[in-house]
């Protein structure tokens, strides 16, 4: 579907205005205080790292703006006022309880891990739909709340884009997100991952989720030539998905499964099958399961990654950009508000990957 210009928002009669709800910490001891929080944080640790929540917030905001939709960001007197218009609770969760919520509600994708963390959602807050990053979350969430639909955020292109061939003075960056079960997964997958890659003499660089920030990350993979992302699963993977978008191929771990998240398996939740790599296609790169897939599967993606046999950024450019999934998240608002006059989302879902509409 081609991308929908401003002006078509300016004067469509069915346009709607956006009531936007995000906000990343709640107060804790007293009203204001987590603003106090952040900024004794700021002062002792230096600037906070991104969540992939706030990343969310943000991308979509600026998806908005790219396609002149307007909005409002937690204007609560305003929503107060207007109980029939639609409130988009990005997240948290303490949101659902700060007001009285009356508005028909958007909800996600920062908000709840399962279902069974709120099972009366429905029933207690005037939700009409849930959005969640991904296909298998979508699976996965439905039993309990039918009403669930995959909307991933979109990539800032312009941001993670790719860098000079002269750039590149390492082969590989390693993106270590391993944190079910490391003491089992470090001796059996990433130390054997950084042997082969010494036996050959290849150069690598590595990163751990959560101790690095964006800046870091951007130049990590304007110097790499491709990435082995070692995690169990993702709801969306932001992060692979900036690599690609930087035309950086990835080999990447994905073992599926169950859903091994210990705060549910194997005593309250046991579904399956995951992702670690929900938004893919050959153009990507190339998949391993296990160490034995790894070993057997290298040679040929290096070999793909040396004669440009990928796409990655061209991948992103069809399906994952900030335009076309802020439009997606615009008309699921107005499938609620005005279903007679939502058209059809910008993508659809095939298999767990996005293609675009003709």
């Amino acid at each position: 579907m081609d991308l929908v210009p401003a002006k078509t928002f300016e004067h469509d009669p069915d346009a709607i205005v956006l009531n936007l709800f995000y906000e990343d910490k709640d107060d804790r001891w007293f009203p204001g205080d987590r603003h106090l929080r952040r900024m004794a944080r700021r002062m002792l640790l230096g600037e906070p790292r991104m969540s992939g929540q706030l990343r969310v917030f943000l991308n979509l905001c600026a998806g908005l703006d790219r396609l002149g939709i307007r909005y409002r960001v937690n204007d609560y007197g305003y929503i107060a006022q207007h109980p029939d218009e639609l409130a988009c609770i990005i997240g948290r969760t303490f949101l659902l309880d700060k007001f009285a919520w009356k508005n028909p509600i958007l909800l996600g994708v920062a908000a709840h891990n399962h279902p069974l963390d709120d099972p009366d959602l429905f029933k207690r807050l005037p939700v009409k739909k849930v959005v969640v990053p991904g296909p298998w979350y979508v699976d996965m969430y439905r039993p309990y709340w039918p009403d669930t639909e995959a909307w991933p955020i979109g990539i800032d292109t312009d941001l993670w884009a790719p860098s000079a061939p002269s750039q590149k003075t390492v082969d590989v960056l390693i993106y270590d997100k391993v944190h079910w079960d490391r003491e089992r997964y470090a001796p059996e997958l990433i130390e054997p991952v950084r042997a082969r890659l010494l036996r050959e003499g290849r150069s690598f660089t590595e990163l751990r989720y959560g101790s690095y920030k964006e800046e870091d990350y951007q130049a990590a993979l304007a110097r790499s030539r491709a990435m082995i992302f070692l995690c169990q699963n993702e709801s969306q993977g932001i992060a692979y998905q900036q690599a690609l978008s930087c035309g950086v191929p990835v080999f990447a771990w994905d073992p599926g499964g169950p859903w091994r998240d210990p705060d549910y398996y194997p005593h309250r939740v046991q579904f399956a099958s995951v992702s670690s790599v929900p938004y893919w296609d050959d153009r990507c790169g190339a998949k391993f399961i296990d160490i034995a897939g790894f070993e057997a599967g290298w040679d040929s993606f290096w070999a793909g990654c040396t004669a440009d046999a990928f796409d990655p950024r061209g991948f992103v450019l069809d399906n994952l950009t900030l335009e076309q999934r802020a439009l997606q998240y615009y008309e699921i608002a107005r499938s609620i508000v005005r279903p007679q006059a939502a058209t059809q989302a910008s993508g659809l879902l095939v298999d767990g990957c996005l293609t675009r509409m003709g």
